[in-house]
């Protein structure tokens, strides 16, 4: 079954599953459905940043700064964060994600999804997808920083992130 088969669950404004649609069909209509955003450290607390790979249905040959990943139709947002970490990071034995906050992304255009957004450590060798990764590297939040103006990130991990940091900043 290729990505664009899967099946999704599509939600409301609310969160609530008012039906279920392929993935392809889901994205290709604009239909809000559910992802996971995990920002994955590594023992010395530096961010898993990588570059899309050039066949990705969304954003592809994008910088993102999280892994992750739609949720599947009956999926928990949990199990989804945890599912999508091992699977992009090529890893198993990964601690369960810590769920830190949700919001509803919408560019505008017809993107919108409900993005639950977690962490992690990963104190494991990683060995990302070849189909999902195509370059990757544990940055400083400083590289990172200093490579927000200058690489093309993927607008919802911006603004995963920049909400990321205003939920730190308010404890």
């Amino acid at each position: 079954m290729s990505s664009a088969d899967e099946i999704l669950d599509i939600v409301d404004e609310n969160d609530q599953v008012v039906g279920q649609s392929p993935r392809g069909a889901a994205y290709a209509r604009g239909l809000r459905h559910r992802c996971a955003f995990i920002q994955v450290r590594d023992a010395a607390g530096r961010l898993f940043v990588h570059r899309r790979t050039p066949t990705k249905l969304v954003f592809p040959s994008l910088y993102d700064m999280w892994v992750g990943g739609v949720v599947g139709a009956g999926e928990t947002y949990d199990d989804a964060a945890l599912r999508e970490a091992e699977e992009e990071l090529g890893v198993s034995g990964l601690p369960s994600p810590e769920f830190l906050f949700k919001f509803l992304y919408d560019d505008g255009a017809g993107r919108t999804w409900w993005s639950a957004v977690y962490e992690v450590r990963c104190d494991l060798p990683v060995n990302p997808q070849a189909e999902e990764v195509a370059w990757h590297d544990f940055l400083t939040e400083d590289e990172v920083e200093r490579r927000l103006s200058q690489w093309e990130w993927v607008p919802d991990g911006l603004d995963a992130y920049e909400r990321l940091r205003a939920h730190r900043a308010a404890g």
